[in-house]
């Protein structure tokens, strides 16, 4: 079955923050609503579409928070897909594992993982299905491969989803691809950001699957063959592939209800950014706009600041309401948006 992305004709319902700001896309409660009420394929097909519309709007404003969006985005796919594969750590000790952890350093299965759903969020989007990339990633969930062909031929079953299959027939291949190759089953999630990224011509993918993994990867496998199950709407196939799509759906709402609590620290960033004297300020407020967190322990050598200038920049950024401690402890502490 092969169902476009709909875009709604109808203006978005949206808010200003302030003044002069780019307006704040504010989700209906219809399409809240009907993403939770969709009883069929189609019917989860046209809230997805509705939903990936209203994502689509926030990620082409490009705005100076959407390096940090996405990051706290692929934490959060992180600790999800850690969770279904069994894993215990969650988004905080995920990411102590690679903020606390010097580069080079090992960080884990997790810290790993993480580093994975971290690769989508900033390579751009149509590098992510490369053949050089694809070998990363796979390491990185932990599937090595013997050779090259087992990536080549994933590379090329990716390519023949991009090219030849609508919506509902690329989401559902991306999980049919990793289950052919044998590959770890978290895979399908960033397989399928990525080719919904490269689809809808966005620069850079946005994680959103992988943080709805127990929708998203608790779908049944599929118990007889695929062939006409989708298209006739019943069977395991339908209900696969409807799970797959109030997956996305639920995903796409909550990436944008998170975009605008950004916005409105991020303006507060910025607003008070040009109070700062210290020396490299610039360089801290434009890496806090472009990444999950960042530590302040062992000083930041883009800027020649020490760990205790460093410090002491965050007090006043935490005292003027800018940024947020997030570790919770006295020492090791990190700040983010």
């Amino acid at each position: 079955m092969s169902t476009m992305i709909l875009r709604p004709k109808s203006p978005l319902r949206r808010h200003v923050t302030q003044p002069g700001a780019a307006p704040t896309v504010a989700v209906p409660s219809w399409l809240r609503k009907a993403v939770g009420a969709a009883q069929t394929v189609e019917d989860a097909a046209l809230a997805t579409g509705a939903a990936i519309a209203m994502l689509d709007t926030v990620v082409r404003r490009d705005e100076k928070w959407a390096g940090a969006w996405r990051q706290r985005l692929a934490l959060a796919a992180a600790a999800a897909t850690a969770r279904q594969m069994g894993r215990v750590e969650d988004e905080a000790a995920l990411r102590d594992s690679f903020l606390l952890t010097r580069p080079g350093d090992d960080v884990g299965p997790g810290g790993l993982l993480l580093l994975g759903w971290r690769r989508l969020a900033a390579r751009p989007a149509g590098e992510l299905l490369t053949k050089k990339n694809l070998a990363a990633v796979l390491e990185e969930f932990g599937f090595f491969a013997r050779d090259g062909a087992a990536v080549s031929d994933l590379a090329d079953a990716l390519r023949r989803l991009a090219t030849t299959e609508g919506a509902v027939g690329m989401l559902t291949g991306a999980y049919a691809a990793v289950e052919g190759h044998g590959l770890p089953r978290a895979m399908g999630p960033w397989l399928a950001d990525a080719l919904l990224a490269q689809r809808l011509g966005w620069s850079h993918a946005i994680p959103l699957l992988g943080g709805e993994a127990a929708l998203a990867l608790g779908t049944a496998r599929p118990r007889r063959p695929a062939t006409g199950a989708l298209a006739a709407g019943a069977g395991t196939e339908a209900d696969r592939a409807k799970s797959l799509l109030a997956a996305e759906a639920h995903a796409a709402l909550r990436a944008i209800d998170l975009s605008a609590g950004l916005e409105r620290r991020a303006d507060r960033l910025l607003a008070v950014a040009p109070k700062l004297r210290a020396k490299g300020a610039n360089t801290v407020v434009d890496r806090l706009l472009n990444d999950d967190a960042l530590g302040a322990s062992r000083g930041d050598k883009r800027t020649g600041m020490s760990d205790r200038g460093l410090r002491r920049l965050f007090d006043r950024l935490v005292e003027l309401g800018a940024v947020r401690e997030l570790s919770g402890r006295a020492t090791f502490r990190i700040y983010g948006l």
